[in-house]
């Protein structure tokens, strides 16, 4: 089983998506997963800027600049199966320059996304606040002007690359009493005075998490991304494309679950036989492969419609991100059981995939969430 594996999905794919496929899927297994897992936080920092230069000189940021994004997809299922953290660190480059190349501020675009493409800098989404998530028209972090300014003050949380990005876009109120119709949206590079890492965030799986505050934080209007107040706009805009490819990225993590529950079950012995013998594992491997290839159809149906050009792929996004990262779950969950005692040790990789892919649940958009998405469209007729 190659990881990610065209087949299933080469209804959605052109000729192109095929090799990169197979090129992604290669370097994956020969210069990522091989690479030491880091065991704190300090290092999973570190590993992830080592990360970015090595994926830039592969030039796995390519799809980014052109967004392609079933390259991106295939990108992300396969460095997920390797290592989640270069996941992470595809995925926030990701974050970091759509909203750039969807803007119309060229001079902003011309700045960070060549550098963040090809490694010189690393960029962070900084949406979260403690009482804003789900609901982003919460956002208190304020952006005033004054002059030829706009004075950003409040904090950030759970903010992915705090404390190593070089760049962050950040989503500020402009006017308070619009709501998410008062949101601008802003690159704030990490030297600004008024800006500072409060500290990490640690979770479970290695992965640079943290605080940002903004204390009178000045940055010129020209590092304003869109027009003032279409901020909530242009995230949502970010959001819908690049759901799927979190879908992506847990049909990486499943698919390597599964992998390593069938060399597990071809291989273990119990009661004088194999355990792919036993019917109760067989019908668990069974559902396990079919919840993983429906997950990649839903995912690769979103990705395609929007490389042909739609303006909004909102329902088969969410539909891709709430149904693959559910199912990862439920496979990686499966993989653990198959595998046994095996399955729970630290530093084996169903249980490292097991503590990463959580957190695809939550972030950009929870399952809950998606299915309220879900429930609009159709309710609006717009399925």
């Amino acid at each position: 089983m190659t990881t990610p594996d065209p087949a299933p999905i080469r209804a959605f794919l052109d000729e192109r998506h095929v090799a990169v496929a197979g090129r992604y899927g290669d370097h994956a297994a020969t210069a990522i997963a091989t690479r030491p897992v880091p065991e704190s936080d300090a290092e999973a920092r570190g590993e992830a800027r080592a990360l970015l230069g090595l994926l830039a000189a592969a030039d796995w940021f390519q799809p980014i600049r052109t967004l392609d994004w079933r390259a991106c997809c295939l990108a992300r299922e396969a460095l997920a199966a390797a290592s989640p953290l270069a996941d992470a660190v595809f995925a926030l480059q990701a974050l970091s320059c759509v909203p750039l190349l969807l803007a119309d501020n060229a001079a902003l675009r011309d700045r960070w996304v060549p550098a963040a493409t090809t490694g010189r800098a690393m960029g962070a989404f900084a949406m979260t606040e403690l009482e804003a998530g789900s609901d982003v028209g919460s956002i208190r972090t304020s952006a005033r002007r004054d002059g030829g300014d706009y004075v950003l003050t409040g904090g950030k949380t759970l903010i992915s690359n705090a404390g190593i990005a070089d760049f962050y876009v950040v989503f500020a109120s402009t006017d308070p009493r619009a709501g998410s119709k008062g949101l601008s949206c802003f690159v704030v590079p990490a030297d600004t005075p008024g800006l500072r890492f409060v500290g990490a965030q640690v979770l479970s799986a290695p992965h640079p998490l943290g605080e940002l505050a903004f204390d009178e934080c000045r940055v010129p209007s020209d590092h304003r991304v869109g027009a003032e107040g279409r901020g909530m706009a242009l995230g949502l805009a970010t959001l819908d494309r690049l759901r799927a490819t979190v879908g992506a990225a847990a049909c990486g993590m499943a698919a390597r679950a599964l992998a390593e529950a069938l060399s597990h079950a071809r291989e273990r012995r119990q009661f004088g036989r194999p355990l792919a013998e036993f019917q109760l594992v067989q019908e668990k491997l069974a559902r396990m492969a079919t919840d993983l290839t429906a997950a990649r159809l839903l995912v690769y149906r979103a990705a395609a419609a929007a490389d042909a050009g739609a303006e909004r792929v909102t329902l088969e996004a969410a539909m891709a991100k709430a149904f693959a990262t559910e199912a990862a779950q439920r496979i990686v969950d499966d993989a653990v059981q198959v595998l046994g005692g095996r399955g729970v040790l630290a530093s084996h990789p169903v249980d490292r995939l097991y503590r990463a892919v959580r957190a695809l649940r939550i972030y950009e958009g929870a399952t809950e969430i998606q299915h309220l998405v879900i429930a609009g469209q159709l309710l609006r007729g717009d399925a």
